[in-house]
């Protein structure tokens, strides 16, 4: 084994030290000592938008300290296992490495790959080998819905179940867009609108990853995009904003565009 670089050494003091800070906040802190398993479940999904919003902002000083926080989850979680003799840290990390090991045949042993798609099409099989019932159980039930349809769409893919090219889905894009438009107008029930609204997003969902678009982030681009210009409205407004027409209030969402380049 290679002798660890002096960079090597302190990432893994670095480590033992949250291990040991961990150690001593369960054993003195009432509010460490009070949390589990579910009170700080939401705590991290939280942590996890916030790092979200840190990348998409590529403000790396926020990366940072966002992936420490969630670093801290993760520690948290494997003590309070620990403490129920179920597991700790090392089992957790040691079963990380085996999994990738394991599932990058192409690197610890001698199977041939050709480019990223034959490494997930590698991944998803050996999954099932696994024991997985399905391609699409690893799938979180709580994912919001447009990550989970992209991920649907993205594991399938894996095992043949796709479209031959993104023309082919723009078609169906067409298609369910068609199927929508007539149930507004023609459908009574608001449920069948809303099925069809459904299969429109869905489609689009796909369409994109064709073109290597992540509709999530996308579409939360956009969020922040109408945000800051409305917020622009809000600030600039020479009166109150339920007083003012659209086209005044138009004007100054242009005035925000225009800045913005």
């Amino acid at each position: 084994m290679l002798e660890k670089t002096p960079r090597q050494k302190e990432k893994l003091e670095a480590f033992s030290r949250l291990l040991q800070i961990m150690d001593d906040l369960r054993a003195q802190c009432p509010w460490d000592r009070k949390q589990t398993f579910e009170s700080l479940r939401i705590l991290t999904i939280e942590e996890t938008f916030e790092l979200g919003d840190a990348i998409l902002e590529k403000d790396m000083d926020d990366i940072k300290e966002e992936i420490g926080d969630l670093m801290l989850h993760m520690v948290f979680y494997a003590k309070i296992a620990e403490e129920k003799s179920a597991f700790d840290i090392a089992d957790a990390l040691n079963s990380i490495c085996d999994k990738l090991i394991k599932r990058h045949p192409h690197i610890y042993g001698d199977v041939k790959v050709n480019d990223e798609e034959d490494v997930k099409k590698n991944w998803e099989q050996i999954k099932l080998q696994e024991g997985k019932k399905s391609v699409l159980q690893g799938v979180p039930r709580s994912l919001p819905a447009m990550v989970k349809a992209y991920r649907m769409q993205e594991k399938t893919a894996q095992v043949g179940f796709e479209w031959e090219n993104a023309e082919d889905v723009w078609k169906k894009v067409e298609e369910e867009i068609g199927e929508f438009r007539d149930a507004v107008q023609h459908e009574i029930d608001p449920r069948r609108r809303e099925e069809e609204f459904g299969d429109v997003l869905f489609s689009l969902i796909n369409y994109a990853r064709f073109l290597q678009i992540d509709p999530e982030t996308a579409l939360e681009r956009v969020n922040i995009k109408f945000k800051q210009r409305f917020e622009y409205i809000e600030a600039n407004a020479s009166k109150d904003l339920k007083e003012m027409t659209l086209e005044e209030m138009d004007a100054l969402w242009d005035q925000a565009k225009k800045l913005e380049k």
